[in-house]
């Protein structure tokens, strides 16, 4: 089964999300933990998630993944931008537990100019200090394009952290499919040494979620600017392959395209049309 839903708004609330993901045929959603240019974060409804809990049981809702602000940097040179992104996600990890076993997503930052090793540190004595033992929530890195100094540009920056991250069995990995073609990984013409690449560096099982975006900018371009499936430089040739792909195979996949909400209906129709995996399973 295809495993696929879109960037939805949280302002209403888990339950309406999940109301959402279901009316564009969806069986999974990503969602901002609080404003992704704030820090103000909506009180959780206890009720809100029970009721959320019932309706994706009754709708296969599959896993679903947050995502921290955009604002937030691990690794910024000041301290106090660094104790903003600690406090915040900390923060976020005690409220995923209402809603246990799923994912929590984020960049890992920018080191401005203090070099990727210090920002890797940085990122990673972070994490140390927020992970818990007795979590459900499973911590994301994610893939980068390379713009500036971010770190996370390459599998061997992200390997790098996790080697430095104690409680490691907490910790994964997010594809974001234009960030990585924008970095220089060709998803387009050697999905499959791309794929052996990331094994042999961090480890398919780390692999736990793919954003799939379209690239408005050509390969290796090192910028960030998503577009719809099949309208970028990737093509729809491209998803059909990344989706089918069999060491892709149970990953839940979430649009970050640049859609309302019908546009991702539409989206994930098409990229339901192109899957062919039921008719493998079944055989």
């Amino acid at each position: 089964m295809l495993t696929i839903g879109s960037h939805l708004s949280s302002s209403k609330g888990f339950y309406h999300m999940g109301k959402e993901a279901v009316s564009i045929g969806a069986n999974t959603f990503q969602f901002f933990t609080r404003n992704p240019r704030g820090s103000k974060a909506k009180a959780i409804d206890g009720d809100d998630v029970r009721r959320y809990l019932s309706f994706a049981e009754e709708n296969g809702i599959s896993v679903i993944l947050a995502h921290a602000p955009y604002t937030l940097n691990a690794c910024s040179k000041d301290p106090h931008v660094r104790e903003f992104a600690l406090m915040t996600m900390a923060d976020d990890l005690k409220r995923m537990e209402y809603i246990p076993g799923n994912m929590y997503n984020f960049h890992p930052g920018s080191h401005v100019g203090q070099g990727a090793d210090e920002g890797i540190r940085q990122i990673a004595e972070l994490l140390n200090e927020i992970l818990k033992p007795d979590q459900s929530t499973t911590v994301l890195l994610e893939t980068m394009a390379g713009k500036g100094t971010e770190v996370g540009r390459s599998f061997e920056e992200l390997r790098a952290i996790l080697d430095l991250v104690e409680l490691d069995s907490h910790m994964g990995v997010c594809l974001d499919t234009c960030h990585v073609y924008d970095a220089g990984y060709d998803i387009v013409n050697d999905l499959d040494g791309v794929l052996n690449e990331f094994d042999r560096v961090i480890g398919l099982e780390r692999l736990k979620a793919i954003h799939i975006n379209d690239s408005k900018n050509p390969f290796e371009s090192h910028k960030d600017r998503h577009e719809k499936i099949g309208k970028g430089s990737l093509g729809l040739d491209a998803f059909v392959r990344i989706i089918n792909h069999p060491k892709l195979a149970g990953l839940p996949f979430y649009l970050e395209t640049p859609n309302e909400l019908s546009g991702y209906g539409e989206e994930i129709a098409l990229l339901r049309s192109c899957y062919t995996q039921e008719g493998k399973e079944a055989n």
